[in-house]
């Protein structure tokens, strides 16, 4: 089995998979009168297909043991799917390229407290993976008719393993 230790999230290293939702490096914008500050466009979201529609929900994960065994990974062809923590918590992110054969090895990060991401449509990610405790989510991903759910399960799985910080 290979062994994967996750690396922390940036906006760069996570480019090429999707969005990071978070505030850093990001000039607001105050509405409200000035007694709000507005951190606009964090992600584009994606909905096609017939009757598209962009879904807002609360998921709540259990969290995993680690290190953890990665056997699947899903995508969304039809939509991009965002997850937004409701709690200074972290959690893994694993992403994998495709190829004509499936997808490649994963890619993890570990997300700061208070970071979300947004999976790009037709990426290969893991599951909601919370680390230390039960975390609920704020989701928004696409709703509408077509089948939006691919799995893979790999031929031998990952062993993911979390740095030393990340349960700090």
């Amino acid at each position: 089995m290979k062994t994967i230790v996750a690396e922390p999230l940036t906006r760069a290293a996570f480019a090429e998979f999707g969005d990071v939702l978070d505030t850093e490096g990001d000039a607001p914008r105050m509405i409200n009168g000035g007694m709000t500050e507005r951190f606009h466009d964090l992600a584009k979201v994606e909905a096609t297909g017939e009757a598209a529609r962009v879904l807002v929900s609360i998921f709540r994960g259990q969290p995993y043991e680690f290190p953890l065994q990665l056997k699947m990974v899903e995508r969304h062809p039809l939509g991009s799917q965002a997850f937004m923590p409701l709690s200074p918590s972290p959690f893994l992110v694993a992403v994998c390229h495709d190829s004509p054969s499936g997808p490649l090895a994963p890619r993890v990060f570990v997300t700061r407290p208070g970071q979300g991401v947004n999976y790009r449509r037709h990426l290969w990610h893991a599951v909601l993976t919370p680390i230390s405790q039960v975390q609920d989510f704020l989701v928004v991903d696409r709703g509408g008719e077509g089948n939006n759910l691919e799995e893979h399960y790999f031929d031998e799985p990952y062993l993911i393993e979390l740095p030393e910080t990340a349960n700090d």
